[in-house]
This record gives structure tokens, sequence and C-alpha cells, in this order.
């Protein structure tokens, strides 16, 4: 249900994902009109805006990241004064598996949109989707806006370059644009290949006699984890300022992925050494150690703090997967 209409359109790509969906939900209750870019495929994949899907200020129209004659004829179309750019091959560990295709949706599909927009909507405000993964095998601790950038995946590279070239189109022609560091952020709507779904999902199927064992790689890397839901109202915040800038996304406290992992099973009251199996294959070729977060400019320049802490965010995802794999609205891994 959508509130008080406040005459603003805003372009969205990426909206059947984890961060587009909660996006959706907070501009559409602000009273926006949303144009959703998906991806055309075969199967449904709107599962996660089915809380929105029939609001009347929701337009889904399909776009491709390679595909830039589409965005230019998207932009002449509805004229969108807020852009949020979040669509992309996002998990880092497949980066390394399909690095062109990675690389192609990032970097040139940013670059796309902001040679569009510079042209046929030069005042719209303009959020782009950075990343923690951005700072990789700089040692520096905690990581601020200031921190060097030092890419260790396909991913990140890819990213570094979309960061930079806003950066240079904001400097270069003064367009609003400003970037969301963001560290991990999950919920349950997050990919289940992921490695936080893919826990709480296999003990949901664990805990109710579906799986017998949870494959998992490196346990020991550290990451700042939050939830999706809350980064995006920072999103939102960024555009309503008046001068663009970019912001650390983040909670400021890091766990590793074998916490996450007690967690969800403590929680669960699962035995992890009865279920969970190391796979050697599932570690990265070139893994980030610690990833933790300094959120200080978010916090007093535009008044954010995150709201879900680590303990309860796993409890969340674990109890929303159980109840989904209970009434057989996920399936999951059988392994």
């Amino acid at each position: 249900m959508t509130g008080t209409t406040n005459n603003k359109t805003a372009l969205i790509t990426g909206i059947t994902g984890q961060d587009g969906s909660y996006l959706a939900e907070l501009l559409l209750e602000k009273g926006y009109r949303v144009i959703g870019l998906k991806r055309r495929t075969s199967i449904i994949t709107t599962d996660r805006i089915d809380s929105v899907f029939g609001d009347p200020n929701l337009i889904l129209e399909y776009y491709d990241l390679n595909d830039g004659g589409a965005i230019w004829s998207l932009l002449m179309k509805y004229k969108p004064d807020e852009i949020y750019n979040i669509a992309a091959q996002s998990h880092v560990r497949v980066s390394f598996d399909i690095p062109e295709h990675t690389v192609e949706g990032i970097v040139m599909g940013t670059l796309r949109i902001l040679n569009a927009a510079r042209v046929v909507v030069p005042n719209a405000k303009i959020y782009q989707a950075s990343s923690s993964e951005m700072f990789g095998d700089n040692p520096s601790i905690p990581q601020s806006e200031t921190t060097a950038l030092m890419p260790a995946s396909p991913y990140a590279c890819a990213k570094v370059f979309a960061h930079n070239i806003c950066r240079n189109y904001r400097k270069s022609y003064g367009m609003h644009i400003s970037s969301g560091i963001l560290f991990n952020h999950e919920s349950p709507r997050r990919g289940e290949t992921f490695v936080t779904r893919k826990i709480t999902l296999a003990a949901a199927r664990i805990k109710l006699g579906l799986q017998s064992t949870l494959h998992l790689g490196n346990l020991d890397a550290q990451r700042d984890w939050g939830f999706a839901g809350d980064y995006v109202e920072l999103m939102w915040l960024m555009l309503q300022q008046e001068s663009p800038d970019d912001y650390v996304v983040a909670t400021g406290e890091t766990h590793s992925v074998r916490e996450f992992l007690e967690e969800v099973f403590n929680h669960a009251d699962l035995d992890i050494d009865k279920y969970v199996k190391i796979d050697k294959r599932l570690f990265r070729p070139h893994e980030v150690p610690v990833l933790l977060g300094d959120p200080q400019k978010a916090r007093e320049k535009l008044g954010w703090e995150p709201k879900t802490k680590f303990k309860e965010l796993a409890k969340i995802m674990f109890d929303a997967d159980y109840q989904a794999v209970l009434n057989n609205e996920v399936k999951g891994e059988k392994k």
C-alpha cells in the first residue's frame, strides 16, 4: 500500500533482487512512482516483490545491463527524479568463474546509465551501489570512505571502476551521484547461494529432516553483517541531500562465517560437527580475511543508524527459512 504521493519518480535497476525489493517497498510507502527494471527470464523472478506487485504506482520494465539503447529509451519515457543503480552479478566467488559477464554488467552497465542520464535527465539524483569488497587486500581496519581501494576479485575490480567513474562524472559534469559503500547486508530475501542464506536454509531443512549435510568453504572470513532492510533507508537518504557524497554503510562490527553458523545452529538446536562439512572447492581463489566498516560519516551527516543486530539477523533469517521450508515455499539444496 502506498503512502501519500510526492510526485517523484524513481527508477530502480535490479528491482527483483534483495536490495531492489526492500527499496521498492520503501519508496512506494513514501509515495513515489517506482519504475522497476528486471531481466527477461523463462522463470518467474518477482517473488521478492510480491508484497507490492499489485501497487498501481509500480511499473515493471524489462532491461539488460548490456543494452545501451534500452536505458536511453526508458529515461526518455519516464524522466525519473532519482535513479538507483543496484543491478549486478554480485556473487564474489562466482565472479572468478564468469569474470567477463560480471565485469561487463557492472562496468559498462554503470557507464551506460551515466551517459544516458547526463543527456536525458541531467538533474536526476543517482545512487550507485558500491561494495566493501573494493577494499580487498587493504589491511587497514576499520575501512572508511578514505581507505585505499585494493580489490581482490573480478567483482571488486569492476566495482572499483564503477565507483571511480561515478566520482569522475560527479566532478566533471556536476551530476548528483552518491555511492553507498555497502558492507555485507543480509535478509530472508538473500540469494540462496550466498553463505548466510545457504546456512539458514540448510539449517531449516536439517531441522525438518530434509537434508543431512551442509557443505561450506572458509569459515574464518570476517565480515560486517547488516540487515538489507536497514541499508536501503540510507540509499534513499543519500539522494535527499543537497550535495552528493559517498558513504560507508555498515554496522561497525565484524563477525566470522563460523560465528554466523554457530548463531544459526545454536538457535536451531543443531550440532555443527554432525552436519557441517568443509569443502575446499568452495574456497575463493583469493580470500579477503577481514572487512569492517566505519559508518561514522553516515551517522554524523545523515543521522543513520543500523537497527538490526547480528544475533537478531541470524535468528530472523533462520525463522523465515524454517517457515518457508515448512510451507514448501522454498526447496534449497539437497546436500
